[in-house]
């Protein structure tokens, strides 16, 4: 059986040890807990506290926002060398979850203690600039999403869900029902299958039985 120091440090090279300092990318294998998220488990809740923070290593994580009706949309996606910038500052105030955070495919990620996140801001640039740059992309993806339910047609936002989620899941066969993209995108069942049935027609997709194959 391989220590986990060694396993740890195997899954960080692919990626993380490029970004880190070699202290850090130390730090990390002597504190971080490896976990498997299998597809459709939770990654986080609303309401949780963090106790946690992911370092994401292969896969990919729908960020999802809910209204106090229940209603969900999906915000945006985790996949390698992504974290969720959000987690740092409720691990950091000691506050709830506003997010879920829902597994879209088996997904690996090394999970750092809440009490590291502050203390490496301090003392790693890297770390610094890994955070900051984590909620750059996660702030221009939240503002993508507020553009494209203000100004976006129903049929081009769908299309762009769809699109977007072909790159995470690198895969341009999408196994998904129709009343998922309509949780997803916030509309009904009957208007996402009509609008599917609309971009079929257009030749920019074909529909399968709980598959979309996107050209």
């Amino acid at each position: 059986m391989i220590p986990k120091e060694v396993f740890i440090k195997e899954k960080l090279s692919d990626y993380y040890s490029h970004i880190f300092e070699k202290e850090l990318v130390q730090e990390i294998i002597n504190v971080g807990d490896y976990r498997t998220i299998r597809n459709g488990e939770l990654l986080i809740d609303i309401g949780d506290r963090m106790t946690h923070v992911p370092l994401i290593l292969d896969g990919a994580v729908k960020i999802i926002r809910e209204d106090k009706n229940g209603d969900e949309i999906a915000l945006y996606f985790l996949e390698r060398g992504d974290t969720c910038a959000i987690s740092f500052v409720n691990c950091i105030n000691r506050s709830k979850s506003m997010f879920r955070g829902i597994a879209e495919k088996d997904t690996e990620g090394i999970f750092i203690p809440v009490d590291k996140v502050d203390e490496w801001l301090k003392k790693y640039e890297s770390w610094r600039h890994f955070i900051i740059d984590s909620y750059h992309m996660r702030l221009i993806e939240m503002v993508e999403s507020i553009d494209s339910l203000a100004f976006m047609k129903l049929d081009n936002r769908l299309y762009k869900y769809l699109t977007d989620k072909v790159k995470i899941m690198r895969d341009n066969t999408l196994i998904v029902t129709h009343q998922e993209i309509a949780n997803d995108i916030n509309t009904s069942r009957v208007v996402v299958s009509r609008l599917l049935k609309q971009l079929e027609n257009k030749g920019k997709i074909k529909i399968k039985r709980n598959r979309i194959i996107v050209s």
